[in-house]
């Protein structure tokens, strides 16, 4: 998968997904698949009305089997009676695609470094998808390349029309275009999805506008995956999501007091933008990755180039069970937060090795004990508690 900060250095021509991408949810997942290059998924795709409450599961089942199947397994069917999607009407484009006509286009995520809300707000963000994880997932999907453009004053400066003429058109020749409904760009965020398209028109390019998804009637986004996360409901994080919620670090050395009451734990070193749910304790599945594409420096800092990058791993285990703590550690009068987890049956040097933790269930808040043996006892029930779950959720699957 190609990487670069500049649009100018991209493999063109391009059909392009735009936006931020935090998280990479299902709405996310559904601007991102009009650009693939798939013969299957470039048909005209309409959803028939059925009211202005939104969608029902079967209705998209249908609609969507084609794009769910080439999908598959990156997010899990959209079978759930909670799922909406508005308005009631998807119109993929103004032409309508013929896979025999299309020219060849590198199918390219275009988004944005920083994120433009970090930019004017001048104060750090936390990420759901810190790069390498967005890296990861969108090569999952097929996506060719990545385009971060440099979102600072020059470019924040632009109008809507000079975004799309200078950025979309000359420097990433783009022969289509797919935006969410609620994307909104150039100087003082004055262009709508509905401009983009109009602007785009005058060049010949294809604009797919995807409708805003809903779960329980509540607008599937990056914002209420984060509360959801902070507030421990990460059942509905992870519905969100399309799958469960990840961290992803290098295994460096802790304070081993784990290690000496019976229950070894690997700390992790996640990137320090990643967001980090509510402080406690997790079921989690955890992939041990043998060696990636790229070094971690001795701090755990990734290191990217400025033009390319493969960071899918070369090898892995199969996932094994485990248990995870997020926070302080009050028990033994911890002061900064950590990450730690604890592997279910599993023995060996995880030294600076890369771990991919899916976190499946919340077990407890964070709390501090009497004692490292009261402690103890409870690690014991907490990891009986979690085999149970996840040996529950894989029968599920």
């Amino acid at each position: 998968m190609w990487v670069t900060y500049s649009s100018a250095a991209a493999l063109t021509p391009t059909a392009v997904a735009l936006g931020n991408f935090d998280g990479l949810h299902l709405g996310h997942q559904q601007v991102v698949l009009p650009i693939l290059n798939r013969a299957e998924i470039l048909a005209p795709l309409v959803i028939p009305p059925r009211g202005s409450e939104g969608r029902s599961s079967h209705d998209l089942d249908v609609a969507l089997a084609p794009i769910l199947e080439l999908a598959e397994p990156f997010y899990r069917r959209l079978d759930d009676d909670n799922l909406g999607i508005s308005p009631s009407i998807v119109e993929i484009n103004n032409k309508g695609y013929k896979s025999n006509l299309l020219e060849p286009a590198c199918a390219t995520v275009v988004t944005f470094s920083p994120h433009p809300q970090e930019f004017f707000s001048g104060q750090p963000r936390k990420m759901l998808t810190p790069l390498k994880e967005k890296l990861a997932l969108l090569k999952s999907m097929g996506v060719e390349k990545l385009v971060l453009l440099p979102f600072d004053r020059e470019l924040a400066a632009l109008t809507p029309k000079q975004f799309v003429e200078e950025i979309l058109v000359r420097q990433l020749q783009a022969t289509r275009i797919s935006v969410g409904l609620d994307f909104r760009f150039g100087r003082g965020r004055a262009g709508t999805a509905t401009d983009l398209a109009a602007i785009a028109a005058n060049y010949g390019i294809d604009t797919t506008l995807v409708p805003l998804y809903t779960y329980a009637g509540e607008r599937i986004s990056s914002s209420a995956i984060r509360e959801a996360l902070q507030n421990g409901n990460l059942l509905k994080a992870n519905q969100l999501l399309g799958r469960p919620y990840s961290l992803c670090g290098v295994v460096v050395e802790g304070q081993k007091i784990g290690r000496t009451i019976g229950f070894p734990t690997a700390n992790l070193l996640s990137p320090p933008e990643k967001f980090l749910p509510r402080f406690g304790v997790y079921a989690v599945r955890v992939v041990i990755e043998e060696e990636t594409e790229e070094e971690f420096s001795g701090k755990g800092e990734f290191k990217l180039r400025p033009e390319t990058m493969n960071l899918m791993p070369k090898s892995f285990h199969p996932p094994v069970l485990g248990v995870m703590n997020i926070g302080c550690r009050p028990t033994v009068e911890g002061v900064s937060p950590t990450v730690e987890v604890h592997l279910l049956d599993y023995s060996g040097d995880l030294y600076g090795k890369t771990l991919n933790v899916s976190l499946e269930n919340f077990l407890r808040p964070e709390q501090k004990f009497p004692s490292l043996e009261a402690l103890k006892a409870q690690i014991q029930s907490d990891c009986a508690f979690a085999r149970k779950l996840l040996y529950s959720n894989q029968q599920g699957d």
